[in-house]
């Protein structure tokens, strides 16, 4: 069963927030932090994967506090627009956002967070700031490189992409080498946004290969 409903930050914001939950017992729960897109069509099907694995799967709407059910595509007027708005966030509420998503998917049990582009930006925030987190995969987080210094507080596992640009495969070479106690994973022929069919960057079997470990690394965390 999935459905949108209103969740609060401990600053009073509401935002919305995209809810799968399992057919049985949550063996735990999952936050999905969104790409610039909002909780569009792809992110909700993620989160339903995540529904069906067992998981009690959150996507919560960043964006909200900029602009309220932002749902848009892949074009480059779109990224622009997405990117434009990401840019209007502070990190510290966005993390109050978090929060409040991780509370919810708590009603799982342990709680893990992965996160997409911008949302694997949050994750890897989310590592070393956010409590009540068990464990955290980041995939392809773009600002993750000027954020190097954060220190992880849980166990992270990152998916990156060889022929990216936003992190470059140096850059995030370069992230792995300052926290030797992280997991990375790099994925030839695979660039920004392998994850997501809806794009062309698509990359099925990178996709595939990312998913299957990620799934291992919140049964290992989770349960």
């Amino acid at each position: 069963m999935s459905k949108f409903i209103d969740l609060t930050a401990s600053d009073g914001h509401k935002f919305s927030a995209y809810v799968a939950e399992p057919a049985g017992k949550a063996r735990g729960g999952v936050v999905i932090a969104p790409e610039i897109f909002g909780i569009n069509a792809h992110i909700q099907s993620v989160a339903d994967g995540y529904a069906a694995d067992g998981f009690r799967a959150v996507a919560p709407a960043l964006f909200d506090r900029a602009q309220r059910n932002y749902n848009t595509g892949y074009s480059q007027p779109e990224i622009q627009a997405g990117v434009a708005i990401m840019q209007k966030l502070d990190s510290a509420k966005t993390l109050l956002d978090i929060d409040a998503a991780v509370a919810e998917a708590g009603k799982g049990g342990k709680v893990g967070i992965v996160g997409y582009c911008y949302g694997g930006t949050v994750a890897w925030l989310a590592a070393a700031r956010t409590a009540g987190l068990a464990c955290s995969v980041p995939y392809y987080g773009g600002g993750m490189f000027n954020l190097i210094k954060e220190q992880p507080k849980v166990p992270v596992m990152c998916n990156f992409g060889e022929t990216d640009h936003s992190p470059t495969l140096e850059q995030a070479k370069a992230i792995v080498a300052a926290h030797p106690k992280i997991s990375a994973h790099f994925y030839p022929n695979a660039g920004h946004g392998f994850n997501c069919d809806h794009r062309a960057s698509y990359n099925a079997d990178a996709a595939k290969l990312a998913r299957q470990r990620t799934n291992e690394f919140f049964h290992k965390h989770l349960g």
